[in-house]
């Protein structure tokens, strides 16, 4: 009988040490996702677990290298062209984070279906929506298949509400505009229509 019992409670722990799952962070601009992400990332590094860590090589706005929130908190990364370079991670790696995850193409997705399989817990932080209050790039399909989703809001910097949207200021059409407070505002529902109708 401790034979069994012991030989179960290996099993049962063997289970949940390969367990993997999804993980997304999503809002506007300005709404606190990449902070929310090394703080979870950050959580996992004191427990012990080894942690990767990566962003679209395009996304240079604080860092080339650091994934950095806009109240400049940091954490090391690796900037990628493709989401297929994450499936190069080392085996006792526990826990992948991914930032500004919008900017990658539709095969994220499925790369993080892979690593969640392998027995890794994804965490991408990223944009729902674009300028347009349209739904951007894998997010939307990542979100269908992620066990656990947050979504999270700015301040609407006409009214103080809760903002899900990014106001672009500048005139550019361009789907992707990398930018801060100079190009960008956070704004609630009604203010964003508002903002959209004017101009």
């Amino acid at each position: 009988m401790r034979i069994y019992n012991h030989k179960s409670k290996e099993m049962f722990s063997e289970s949940i040490k390969k367990s993997g799952s999804i993980e997304v962070i999503c809002g506007s601009m300005f709404s606190g996702k990449t902070e929310e992400l090394i703080r979870r990332l950050k959580r996992a590094q004191f427990a012990n677990q080894k942690i990767e860590i990566f962003k679209p090589v395009t996304d240079n706005r604080y860092s080339d290298v650091d994934v950095v929130s806009h109240d400049l908190h940091s954490i090391k990364s690796k900037p990628i062209s493709s989401p297929s370079e994450m499936l190069g991670i080392a085996p006792d790696v526990r826990v992948v984070g991914i930032d500004e995850a919008q900017f990658f193409d539709a095969s994220l997705v499925d790369v993080c279906q892979q690593l969640a399989n392998r027995g890794v817990r994804v965490i991408a932080a990223g944009l729902d929506t674009d300028y347009l209050g349209k739904p951007f790039g894998p997010i939307p399909s990542l979100l269908a298949v992620a066990e656990d989703v947050q979504k999270v809001h700015a301040i609407c910097v006409k009214c103080g509400g809760l903002a899900n949207h990014s106001h672009r200021l500048s005139k550019s059409r361009e789907l992707v505009v990398l930018g801060e407070k100079d190009i960008y505002e956070p704004l609630c529902r009604q203010c964003y229509n508002e903002a959209v109708a004017s101009e």
